[in-house]
């Protein structure tokens, strides 16, 4: 096997395996995540998980990074490229409902919100950083919208950012026991929110 062969089957079977971590976070959370389990949910040894990640808060923090690429190129990504003011809030927004329904199990990030709130450590920073920097995207979102005149100039994006985040925060815990309706009252929510700071209702299609 040359080097590249080697490089592409070690890529493929971490990403594998990222996959499979991040299926039981989901389930059980960051907390419920083990390497034993892992490796029988992998059908690889305790070593070979062992050989990609040296121990389990390596793994666990790893699983934060790959969850929050993998929510920025399916959140923030696809929005940047539409035009800036409200429709690159709403895409946003649009596309965090889609990605919080999109996982049956609920986001690993959200929930880790909840599990690391009273726990200092480096999970806890991380967490803390990408919120952090998820809040910051809204505020950037939100100064677009009101540079264009479509919010009103009185808006303060950082409760705005605020608000938006419990929106999304709300279907993530509704759609557990709500998930036909969830997705539903959050559009209504993020629609009335818009609105009570100056935005048009938005366009249905016809």
């Amino acid at each position: 096997m040359t080097p590249q062969a080697a490089t592409h089957k070690g890529n493929a079977t971490r990403e594998m395996i990222l996959a499979r971590a991040y299926d039981i976070a989901a389930r059980h959370g960051l907390e419920g995540l083990s390497i034993g389990e892992l490796a029988t949910a992998a059908g690889m040894s305790k070593s070979g998980v062992f050989a990609h990640f040296g121990s389990r808060e390596d793994l666990q923090l790893t699983v934060l990074e790959w969850t929050a690429d993998r929510y920025a190129r399916a959140v923030i990504a696809p929005a940047i490229g539409q035009p800036r003011g409200l429709p690159r809030l709403r895409a946003i927004m649009e596309n965090w409902f889609r990605w919080v329904c999109d996982n049956p199990d609920g986001c690993v990030i959200l929930a880790a919100a909840h599990e690391y709130d009273a726990r200092p450590g480096l999970l806890h920073d991380r967490v803390v950083d990408w919120l952090l920097q998820l809040r910051q995207q809204l505020v950037k979102a939100i100064g677009m919208c009101i540079d264009t005149g479509e919010l009103s100039p009185k808006t303060d994006p950082v409760l705005l950012a605020f608000e938006l985040f419990a929106v999304a925060q709300g279907l993530h815990d509704a759609r557990l026991y709500d998930a036909e309706q969830a997705p539903l009252l959050a559009r209504r929510s993020l629609d009335r929110l818009l609105a009570s700071y100056g935005a048009p209702a938005a366009s249905t299609p016809a």
